[in-house]
């Protein structure tokens, strides 16, 4: 199928369009431009839903210009806002958004009472449909159920709607919560609509490595039905295998010999820009002590550490112990060296004694550090706190070790201290967030998930083991995403000792 034809099926009059759309293939560049043709033809309201932060930002950029009339926003940000329109009839608080930060699964229990909404009041969705006769669903492999059910029944009340997905980029687990919709069956839903097309032209790559760009997509075809990516020969120069086996005693961290890491070094010294993928969120911290910490984490729009932290303070507020705790807590989330036995300890026992004893030296510093908490029980006590940390980091020896990984969460919770109320200062400050669209420095460490939707020239993926990548489903999808990820150069690093079962080595 061409781009044509593509082109062709999200203008016509179909009720549903389905788009299957591998990684670099142009999705983007489809909808936007349909976004812009339509906003230039047409006085309505378009709203493209993501399930990403960083796909309303690429988005934003694609349709600049476009005005008021293209809407872009993420589905949960849809559903809260639903939500909270009539926040008292589904038996929620007001602050919709707060509530379901602070609760398990909090946003998937929204989208439950929203989806049973929909279905009892038909009238919301007619009305919604009414403001958005045309709406592009993104990356609709991630939704669950009940975000499904929300595009349906616009789709039931007369919206266009036009989706885009890949089964082989569902990265996200759908928890099953009480009462939810079951998950939607792509295959069903392609039988389903009135027109279904598949974008198979790798545009990602078209400017320069075409060899890579039709590697990855047999390599997607490959483990889309189930088989193993053969890294054994007849490679495209841009993919560079590297045989390299992960010394690390703690589970999840990686350290490598000097023999094993020398070709991953010169790789990414040699690279402007470049992305380094794993699986898991401790072997991405690992990776800031594996180089050193001359290559940043890229933190994406998700912070955990800072929302536990508000949420701690919440709890804690006229508590200066609960306070300490939070802050040790916090402090071992986004970095390293603020450990307890390093300083945790004895800073949480100079608050629980009110620092009455005299000290000397290092513990002198906690016990001053400490006195801003007493003096301070509330979340302004713990941005100085934390300010004061990053000042001693620069100016005391024995805080010289004190890391801030995560340096982007940790300065937006010492900003929480200009802020009068603690929840409204998170969500002006995520607001700023969402709106300013950041992006990843040019040279990035990353977990997969957080790259999803990003495309970068030079990417690194390991380790590529059977811890990481297990023959299951959700691997499969993981792999493909990560190495997807690359424009002209792409660098695998396998071990032989335990190779994942979905390479051939």
């Amino acid at each position: 199928m061409s781009d044509d034809t593509v082109r062709s099926a999200l203008r016509s009059d179909a009720p549903l369009v389905l788009i299957e759309a591998p990684a670099g293939c142009g999705k983007t560049h489809q909808g936007a431009d349909y976004a812009r043709d339509l906003a230039a033809t047409r006085s309505e309201r378009l709203l493209i839903l993501t399930h990403t932060h960083a796909a309303c930002s690429v988005f934003a950029e694609r349709t600049r210009g476009a005005g008021t009339r293209v809407e872009i926003r993420t589905i949960d940000s849809l559903i809260t806002h639903i939500a909270t329109a009539y926040h008292a009839g589904l038996g929620l608080p007001a602050d919709v958004a707060t509530w379901a930060r602070r609760t398990k699964d909090g946003y998937g229990h929204v989208a439950v009472r929203v989806a049973g909404l929909l279905r009892r009041h038909p009238m919301i969705a007619a009305t919604l449909a009414i403001r958005y006769p045309t709406v592009i669903c993104d990356e609709h492999q991630d939704c669950s159920g009940d975000q499904h059910a929300l595009s349906m029944a616009l789709l039931g009340h007369g919206a266009r709607v036009r989706i885009f997905a890949d089964p082989m980029q569902r990265i996200y687990k759908d928890s099953a919560l009480s009462g939810s919709c079951p998950t939607h069956d792509w295959a069903t839903l392609a039988a389903q609509a009135q027109a279904f097309e598949q974008l198979d032209m790798p545009h990602r790559w078209s400017g320069g490595c075409t060899d890579l760009g039709r590697w990855t997509l047999r390599a997607r075809a490959t483990l889309k039905d189930g088989g193993k990516i053969d890294l054994r020969g007849n490679l495209p120069p841009s993919v560079t295998v590297v045989f390299a086996e992960n010394q690390a005693r703690r589970n999840l961290e990686y350290q490598l010999s000097s023999t094993d890491r020398r070709p991953i070094d010169g790789f990414v010294r040699s690279e402007a820009s470049l992305l380094l993928l794993t699986r898991y969120n401790e072997t991405a911290r690992s990776f800031r002590s594996f180089f050193n910490r001359r290559i940043p984490l890229w933190e994406g729009h998700t912070r955990s550490a800072l929302e536990g932290l508000v949420d701690a303070m919440g709890d804690g507020s006229g508590n200066s112990a609960m306070l300490a705790a939070a802050i040790v807590t916090f402090m071992n989330e986004i970095g390293k060296g603020f450990s307890p036995s390093a300083f945790g300890d004895r800073f949480e026992k100079e608050v629980r004694d009110g620092c009455t004893a005299r000290s000397r030296g290092k513990p002198a510093t906690i016990q001053d550090i400490a006195r801003l908490i007493l003096a301070e029980p509330d979340h302004r006590g713990v941005a100085k706190v934390l300010a004061r940390l990053a000042e001693l980091k620069q100016s005391d020896q024995d805080f010289a070790d004190v890391e801030m990984d995560c340096s982007k969460e940790f300065w937006e919770a010492v900003r929480l201290g200009a802020f009068e109320d603690l929840d409204a200062g998170l969500a002006e400050i995520t607001h700023r967030r969402t709106y300013g669209r950041p992006k990843p420095p040019e040279k990035a460490i990353s977990t997969i998930h957080k790259a999803k939707g990003l495309e970068c020239c030079s990417v690194v993926v390991m380790p590529c083991d059977a811890s990481n990548f297990p023959d299951r489903d959700d691997a499969r999808c993981l792999l493909y995403v990560a190495l997807s990820r690359a424009k002209d150069r792409l660098m695998l690093v396998v071990s032989r000792s335990n190779p994942s079962p979905l390479i051939l080595v």
